[in-house]
C-alpha cells in the first residue's frame, strides 16, 4: 500500500470494517465496526474536524474479543450536517450508535481531543450507558487548537473547493501541526478527509462544528464510571491540567503519559497508544472500581 509503511500498519488497514449508518434526530450518522458482534464493546470518538478513519489503524489492534465501533459525529466525515451542534447532541449520537450497533452491555468509550469532551458529556448525561471512558489528550481547562484556530480564523474557515483531489491532499494539515506524524498514516487520513463535489474536491467537515464547546471542568464531578486520562508528552494536557482533572475525578483516575507523542497521538505514536489502551482494558477486566473521594 505504502512503500514506507510497516507490516503491522498494512495488516491493520487491510482489516476492513463493516460500514453502517443510523438516523439521530433527523441526521444520518455513519459508523464503522470491527470484531465479534457478541463481545464487550469499545466506542472510539474522533476529534474536531476529524473523522472515524483516524482510528482505522488503531481499532484492529484492540484485542480481538472486543467489538470496536468508530463513528463520524454529525458535521464530520460521512455523517450528515446540522443547523447547530453541541456536546450534548454529539453525546446523544454516541448513545444512538451504541444501540444501533447491537451493543447490549455498556461499552468503554475512548475520545481524542474534542472527542474526549464528547466522551465526558456522554458519561455525565448517560451514566447507565457507559462502563468507562478513556480521554486521549483532552484538556478541559482550555479550548483545543482546532477551536482556537477556527475562532481566530487561521484555519477551518469557509471550505475551499480544489480542482483535483491531489490539490486538496497537498493542503492537508493537522491543527496543531505535528511534524512527527507518520507520513503513511497522514496519507490515509487525508484521503478519507476529502469528498468530490460540483466543481472539484473539498473537506468533509462542516466549519460550523467549532464554537465555544469547551466543557466546564465541573462536569468531571458528574462522571462516576471508570476513567483513565492519557496525556501526550508534547500535547495539550500539561501536568497541571492533568492534576486538575485527576482531582475533579475524585483522585481515582490514572494519568498516563505517552512518551514522545504530540497531541494527535494516533498519528505519531500509534503503537504506544494501543499499548496504553490494552493495558487499561486488561486492568479493568480483572480489577474492581475504586470509590471516589468526593
Amino acid at each position: 500500500m505504502y512503500d514506507e509503511a510497516p507490516a503491522w500498519y498494512e495488516a491493520a488497514i487491510d482489516t476492513r470494517p463493516e460500514r453502517l449508518e443510523t438516523e439521530v434526530d433527523g441526521t444520518i450518522i455513519s459508523y464503522r465496526c470491527w470484531g465479534r458482534v457478541d463481545g464487550p464493546a469499545i466506542v472510539l470518538v474522533h476529534g474536531g474536524a476529524a473523522h472515524a478513519g483516524w482510528w482505522d489503524h488503531i481499532a484492529p489492534l484492540i484485542p480481538a474479543e472486543y467489538r470496536v465501533v468508530a463513528l463520524d459525529l454529525s458535521g464530520h466525515g460521512d455523517s450528515g450536517r446540522r443547523e447547530e451542534y453541541s456536546l450534548s447532541t454529539w453525546a446523544s449520537e454516541v448513545v444512538a450508535v451504541i444501540g444501533h450497533a447491537g451493543i447490549t452491555s455498556p461499552p468503554i468509550v475512548i475520545g481524542h481531543s474534542m472527542g474526549g469532551w464528547v466522551t465526558i458529556t456522554t458519561a455525565a448525561e448517560y451514566p447507565d450507558r457507559v462502563a468507562g471512558i478513556v480521554l486521549v489528550d483532552s484538556p478541559v481547562r482550555e479550548s483545543t487548537p482546532e477551536e482556537r484556530a477556527a475562532r481566530e480564523r487561521t484555519a477551518f474557515g469557509p471550505l475551499r473547493v480544489y480542482a483535483t483531489a491531489a490539490d486538496a491532499l497537498a493542503r492537508f494539515r493537522t491543527v496543531p501541526e505535528q511534524p512527527s506524524s507518520l507520513p503513511y498514516i497522514i496519507d490515509h487520513i487525508a484521503r478519507n478527509s476529502i469528498g468530490a463535489m460540483l466543481g472539484g474536491w473539498t473537506w468533509k467537515f462542516d466549519p460550523n462544528v467549532f464554537g465555544n464547546r469547551t466543557p466546564s471542568p465541573e462536569v468531571l464531578r458528574k462522571v462516576h464510571c471508570r476513567v483513565a486520562l492519557f496525556r501526550a508528552e508534547n500535547g495539550l494536557v500539561t501536568p497541571d491540567i492533568g492534576e486538575l482533572m485527576y482531582n475533579l475525578l475524585g483522585r481515582v483516575a490514572p494519568v498516563i503519559e505517552i512518551p514522545l507523542a504530540g497531541h494527535h497521538v494516533m498519528l505519531d505514536q500509534p503503537l504506544m497508544l494501543v499499548t496504553g489502551i490494552r493495558t487499561i482494558l486488561a486492568d479493568w477486566e480483572h480489577s474492581s472500581p475504586q470509590e471516589r473521594a468526593d
